[in-house]
């Protein structure tokens, strides 16, 4: 098991998660590409901690990779390198990708990190999943009524790294906030607002750390 989540994660892996076998990478091989060495050591550490590991889908992104597993590393215009991280799960007009500071996202018309570590976007996962079990009420609010928001008075969901995406919690609720594909795209009207309500003091963190 991946280190470094909270209860909820692990648990989310151990009941829900599937690894498979996947090739391990060698770094020679990277640094034949012309990779740095600190970079061809990422990719590496990637296959061996994440590599394989077949998730449940997630709420967007069609459900995100179908499976975790490092592949064509290619450079990045602002410096680094980065990487596939898994094949589509469905049919979606950008690839998944682990960028040079290690950040989860989604590549197509421009880079745009989801998460800053691929543990954030398994925690997001996590949390989809247990925060569907017991929000009483969902509500989805899209385009320009995001920003009518108020979260003034929630707090961020910190396990879940969120760049693009976040997550929001106060009150009874907790708020999740997709804008990868807004920003990929450059389609404000593509941004999502997920709102779960009615939740009780478990349902509001369910494994997560107890001070965020």
């Amino acid at each position: 098991m991946p280190g470094g989540l909270s209860r909820r994660a692990d648990y989310h892996l151990r009941v829900h998660g599937v690894r498979v076998a996947v090739p391990r990478i060698e770094t020679r091989r990277l640094l034949d590409l012309g990779m740095p060495p600190d970079d061809a050591r990422r990719v590496a550490d990637f296959q061996r901690r994440w590599g394989g590991w077949v998730l449940p889908p997630g709420a967007q992104y069609s459900g995100g990779p179908l499976w975790f597993r490092a592949d064509v590393p290619e450079p990045a215009p602002g410096g680094g390198w980065r990487f596939d991280a898994g094949p589509q799960r469905t049919a979606v007009p950008y690839g998944f990708m682990v960028g040079p500071g290690g950040e989860f996202g989604i590549h197509a018309e421009r880079w745009t990190p989801l998460h800053a570590t691929v543990e954030g976007w398994v925690e997001a996962l996590a949390l989809t999943a247990h925060v569907l079990m017991w929000a009483r009420r969902i509500t989805k609010v899209t385009g320009g009524a995001v920003d009518a928001l108020d979260l003034s008075g929630y707090a961020p969901v910190h396990e879940v790294a969120g760049l693009a995406d976040t997550w929001w919690r106060g009150g009874d609720e907790l708020v999740a906030l997709y804008t990868g594909e807004a920003e990929c795209f450059d389609a404000p009207g593509s941004r999502l607002a997920i709102i779960y309500s009615g939740l009780d003091a478990w349902g509001l963190r369910g494994g997560g750390p107890p001070e965020d």
